[in-house]
């Protein structure tokens, strides 16, 4: 067999492109619309690949079908195509005897990246390859821009200044659509990303959460601490914030009663830098369930993550880069404070003056400032001494009352709270309270917020006299959680960038 096709290496894309500008008014010539309204697909590559899976080398079948897709390979001149949907791929096998004079001057003006229709029957060529054989073609889209010319592994990605034959690394991400053409990786992680937030909907469900739709734009950051991007609402004459978290609105639908379990899925917006676990735009689940605590969340979370790893791969011992990780509930659960304790010998609960613990934190070569108070020096230190360190998925628990402004103080120590964070990978992945529900304890926690902002911490909340209001009219006993579905995409699907799991990540323009 002739050599695999590829588009023309000695050109330049714009040569390409000119090339194929001219081949469309070929077809223009020859009556031929290289942009049709429709066509009549009535099977898919993986249908037909199961489905004659035990049809033998070298026998022709009566069966026809028409199938349709893009052109990832022409052996040759046209006689075989690689055709490609989203289902898979299979060989079109075109030939003068079964195709028109007409026919044949149209296949010849056909290029890898094209859409193309074509209508055959069934056959399996002496060497194996399940084929259509093809009686009828139609041309569905003209492409004008080459294909990029190889495919490369995720690995191979980190190290290239080059990907699938292009110049610019960025480019798998500025142009996620040629990516997907080329780049079956790609496609399988954008195909379970979907299934991944399908089966979290399907265990929410199960256990009797209420899906629903709180606002995006909203009149202060709240939720989080974090930077609000911010924008200006002209009918109304305000400045708005975009979310930077789901929380509060969610609360307020707990105090309303709608349901005693709630949940959404939804774009927050953080104006913050970008790295492998972080972009402005992100997707978010938060639950919330009326008569639980944080305790009950750890079980939720776990057997949530769990539920979907076995639905969606079918396992529970999934691989991230070099580690294998089990995610089989229950998981460990660790004190912020025991941990540090375990790791360095220095017990913060013997501590009490914010120049003590940060004195302490100095002492360990923990980097803090000098405005950290005792609750912000502990999560500096557990975040450089222990957070790497936590591969297996673990829920780490009662974190301090300072960095904790939405979460009930905990029952048998005031300097603490009843919040854990789930980490997996030494990465934060879930975050999640014994909810905040007396409303002069939560004015106090926001005032303590806005001193904190009016003193330079752009990422302190305000004062939401509203939720507090909402507080006033009683809210019951809660349980919350928020989890980032992108790092658990990154999770399940061993991708080591958070930009590998966006479809369109943010990128920085290029001049």
């Amino acid at each position: 067999m002739a050599q695999q096709t590829t588009h023309e290496p000695s050109s330049t894309k714009e040569q390409i492109r000119q090339t194929r500008i001219q081949k469309l008014a070929d077809l223009a010539d020859k009556g031929v619309n290289p942009y049709p309204y429709s066509f009549d697909k009535d099977a898919d590559a993986a249908y037909l690949q199961d489905k004659y899976k035990n049809l033998e080398a070298g026998v022709e079948t009566d069966d026809k079908y028409s199938v349709a897709g893009r052109v990832m390979a022409i052996r040759n001149t046209g006689m075989f195509i690689d055709l490609m949907d989203a289902s898979g791929k299979i060989q079109i096998f075109s030939h003068k005897e079964n195709l028109s004079e007409e026919q044949m001057k149209i296949l010849k003006l056909i290029d890898i990246g094209d859409i193309v229709g074509f209508t055959g029957t069934v056959r399996r060529t002496p060497r194996g390859e399940l084929s259509i054989k093809s009686n009828s073609l139609k041309l569905l889209s003209k492409a004008l821009l080459p294909l990029p010319n190889k495919q490369i592994s995720k690995e191979k990605m980190e190290e290239l200044t080059h990907y699938h034959g292009l110049t610019d690394v960025e480019l798998k991400y500025r142009q996620r659509y040629v990516d997907l053409i080329v780049n079956e990786d790609s496609r399988d992680t954008f195909r379970k990303r979907s299934l991944i937030i399908q089966k979290i909907r399907e265990y929410l469900a199960k256990q009797g959460y209420l899906e629903v739709e709180t606002p995006i734009l909203q009149t202060m950051a709240s939720g989080a601490n974090a930077r609000p991007f911010t924008t200006h609402h002209n009918a109304l004459e305000m400045d708005l914030t975009l979310r930077i978290a789901l929380e509060l609105y969610l609360k307020r639908l707990i105090v309303g009663g709608i349901s005693e379990r709630v949940y959404e899925i939804g774009k927050c917006f953080r104006n913050e830098g970008i790295d492998t676990r972080h972009n402005p735009e992100f997707t978010m689940i938060e639950l919330y369930q009326a008569y639980a605590d944080y305790n009950d969340m750890m079980t939720l979370t776990e057997n949530m993550v769990a539920y979907v790893a076995q639905e969606v791969l079918g396992t529970l011992k999934i691989k991230y880069g070099e580690h294998e990780i089990d995610l089989t509930p229950p998981w460990d659960r660790k004190t912020m404070l025991g941990s540090i304790k375990e790791a360095t010998g220095i017990d913060f609960m013997e501590i009490y003056t914010p120049k003590q613990a940060i004195d302490t934190a100095r002492s360990l070569n923990v980097q803090v400032d000098d405005t950290m108070n005792w609750g912000q020096v502990v999560e500096a230190v557990f975040e450089a001494k222990i957070e790497p360190g936590l591969i297996q998925p673990c829920h780490i628990i009662d974190y301090p009352r300072e960095i904790s402004p939405l979460a009930k103080v905990h029952r048998d120590n005031d300097r603490l709270t009843e919040r854990f964070e789930t980490r997996v990978n030494g990465w934060e992945i879930a975050n999640a309270f014994s909810e905040l529900t007396d409303p002069i304890d939560q004015r106090m926690r926001f005032e303590a917020q806005a001193q904190a902002k009016a003193a330079g911490d752009e990422e302190a909340m305000e004062i939401d006299e509203d939720f507090i209001t909402a507080l006033e009219y009683g809210m019951p006993p809660t349980g919350g959680m928020g989890m980032g579905i992108d790092r658990l995409v990154m999770l399940l699907t061993n991708s080591p960038s958070i930009r590998d799991v966006i479809a369109f990540p943010t990128m920085r323009t290029k001049d």
